[in-house]
């Protein structure tokens, strides 16, 4: 069978999650589904567990050392992915029952759209239920310039949840390899200048949230974390309006500085909380409002306080 969806999976020292992330997708229908692991872990724990599942699972496994960055080995596996549609699944998070049915189904619907999308759940690291992280759009089909211009005040898709025509991938130019953090908000947004975005209606996948996680560990420089965000503005904001919209513009700078703050109360460091509060008090009662919820900002955050009141991150 030829494959219709290529499953893209870069490793790197996932042992830990890597188990339940696979016995998540291994529960689901997966004929013509082709899984690309590309490994750069620095021994052989996670080939081990590949090799339980390749009975089970169609994989093309490639042990690639040498090659560390996640979106550098996301672009290599696009390059040879067999399918024409593209998900990602990184080695910490899970599918959901009946996720492959409902991409499917959104699939066979809405095949000439860019990317289809769902909001997410997330879970700790023991896989328990803390929250949901929902669209701020409504299910159904949405032009991509209107699509974009929720997206750039912030990236509200969690990685499990897109899949995406490969062509359009390929068109877009892919993952950005210097954008550590915000390479798949930037893909997104470019593959919102091409076409189209359907939106599926339930979530189906679920993000983990672990304090190894890139997203904890590589938002502790916040320096960098600011130049990464602020770089993927730049580059897409005259596009999404950003440069003529003074209020959407006024909403993803602040989006900007309440995801530093964050970054800073999550690394332990003093005086977050005034910080963010006064950035988002300055954007007025309207906008303040509307701000929260297309960055999503409660779903975002009360998960992670629910996660270490519980001592699970």
């Amino acid at each position: 069978m030829e494959p219709w969806l290529s499953v893209i999976m870069p490793v790197h020292g996932g042992s830990r999650y890597l188990p339940a992330t696979l016995a998540s997708v291994a529960t689901q229908d997966t004929r013509g589904i082709e899984f690309l692991i590309y490994d750069s872990s620095p021994d052989d724990a996670c080939r081990r567990i590949v090799d339980a599942y390749s009975s089970r699972l169609t994989i093309r496994y490639k042990a690639m050392p040498l090659v560390s960055g996640w979106p550098d080995k996301t672009n290599l596996a696009v390059k040879d992915a067999a399918a024409p549609y593209i998900a990602i699944l990184h080695q910490d998070d899970l599918w959901m029952p009946g996720h492959v049915d409902a991409v499917r189904t959104s699939v066979a619907e809405n095949p000439s759209v860019a990317m289809n999308v769902a909001s997410s759940q997330f879970v700790d690291t023991n896989g328990r239920h803390v929250g949901r992280w929902s669209l701020p759009l409504s299910a159904g089909i949405w032009p991509g310039k209107e699509f974009g211009r929720r997206l750039i005040v912030q990236n509200f898709i969690a990685i499990p949840a897109p899949v995406i025509r490969r062509v359009d991938w390929l068109a877009s130019g892919g993952m950005d390899p210097a954008l550590w953090y915000t390479a798949d908000w930037d893909l997104y947004l470019k593959l919102a200048r091409r076409g189209e975005i359907a939106i599926r209606s339930s979530p189906t996948t679920a993000f983990r949230i672990h304090g190894q996680s890139l997203t904890m560990t590589g938002s502790r420089n916040i320096k960098s974390l600011h130049d990464q965000l602020d770089i993927v503005l730049l580059r897409h904001g005259d596009t999404f309006d950003t440069e003529h919209d003074r209020r959407l513009r006024a909403r993803a700078l602040t989006s900007i500085a309440i995801n530093c703050e964050l970054a800073k109360g999550a690394a332990g460091q003093p005086k977050w909380l005034r910080a963010t509060i006064s950035h988002f008090l300055k954007l007025g009662p309207i906008e303040s409002l509307r701000y929260a919820h297309e960055a999503r900002l409660m779903d975002r955050v009360l998960p992670r306080i629910r996660g270490c009141l519980a001592g699970s991150l």
